[in-house]
């Protein structure tokens, strides 16, 4: 099993910045890869950014270079470090975490991010 905890969401206006945080804790299971994906309403989830074990990361084109994913897997912690935020950016963030052993996934319960003015 993997639990998955996310945190960091908010209002913020366009342009500024905010940081999402995922804590994770497992159970009999290793993650192979984490992910961030966010959605909207009537909207279907969209993968943002995602990152594997051997160190990859990536992200979709609409948020490149804009957006960082990090993980700190001695806190057990991923981030989504999320700058010159825009409008269409809103949506419920979540956390994904796909097992090794498994193959299934597992997912927060999301975090609300709101860019607005």
């Amino acid at each position: 099993q993997v639990q998955l905890v996310e945190s960091g969401g908010g209002l913020v206006q366009p342009g500024g910045s905010l940081r999402l945080s995922c804590e994770w804790s497992t159970s009999g299971v290793t993650i192979a890869a984490m992910a961030w994906y966010r959605q909207t309403p009537g909207k279907e989830r969209e993968l943002v950014a995602l990152t594997t074990n051997a160190g990859a990361t990536n992200y979709i084109n609409s948020v490149k270079g804009r957006f960082t994913l990090a993980r700190d897997n001695a806190k057990n912690t991923m981030y989504l470090q999320m700058n010159n935020l825009k409008s269409d950016d809103t949506a419920v963030y979540y956390c994904n975490a796909v097992g090794r052993e498994n193959d299934m996934e597992y997912w927060g319960k999301g975090t609300l991010v709101n860019v607005s003015s």
